[in-house]
């Protein structure tokens, strides 16, 4: 099926570039499969070079993915693996999104998308992948369950304002924002204590070591 035409006007396009730069950063490979599946099955229009993801050959791909990274982000520490080697893919994959939201227009619109998109991806990347490094220090896996679940919800409430709300979807993912700039430097911090934990706990096995070999 193909999506059914739509005109965009430039908030609009402005939203979608930003939702989608900010949702590539937590979950890359659902947005990919849900944009794509959904402009597919036509119940949502795709602008510009967005028209690829409902490919079949797309979106095959996207959803092998989208698979593969439901399960490895509900496994501690697998998780973090997961999103360190996620950071060379999801950046440049959310300026690409949104630089794709204005692929029919000008080529300086959409330099600024993607300019914005992987800002934003950046952001919310490392938001998560530290998020995710600090709940991994606690034993239990419930909250790691919880807030994977809780990511998939978010982008996809994202996702939906984008296209149905734009002037909300703008308003949240400000928001969204505002929060990772308050989140990060405490993350970084807390990141940083706990390499700190572990390098002074490995000298002092290491010390002993020697003593006792001594």
């Amino acid at each position: 099926m193909t999506t059914a035409p739509a005109t965009f006007d430039v908030w609009q396009l402005i939203a979608l570039a930003a939702a989608l730069g900010w949702a590539s950063g937590v979950r890359l490979y659902a947005v990919l499969f849900i944009v794509g599946g959904l402009g597919f099955l036509g119940w949502i229009p795709l602008p510009g070079a967005l028209t690829a993801l409902a490919h079949p050959y797309v979106l095959a791909a996207s959803g092998f993915m989208f698979a593969v990274e439901f399960f490895a982000d509900k496994i501690p520490g697998v998780d973090t693996v997961w999103d360190v080697a996620q950071t060379f893919v999801r950046i440049p994959a959310g300026a690409a999104l949104a630089a794709s939201v204005f692929g029919d227009t000008s080529a300086v619109a959409a330099l600024a998308a993607a300019i914005l998109g992987g800002t934003l991806a950046a952001g919310s990347h490392f938001t998560k992948a530290g998020g995710r490094m600090a709940i991994n220090t606690s034993p239990e896996p419930f909250s790691n369950w919880a807030a994977s679940f809780g990511e998939e919800l978010a982008v996809g409430v994202v996702l939906w304002l984008a296209w149905t709300h734009p002037w909300v979807a703008l308003a949240v993912v400000g928001a969204l924002v505002l929060l990772m700039l308050w989140l990060l430097p405490k993350l970084a911090r807390m990141i940083r204590r706990l390499f700190d934990r572990v390098a002074g706990i490995a000298g002092e096995r290491g010390s002993g070591t020697r003593r006792g070999a001594a």
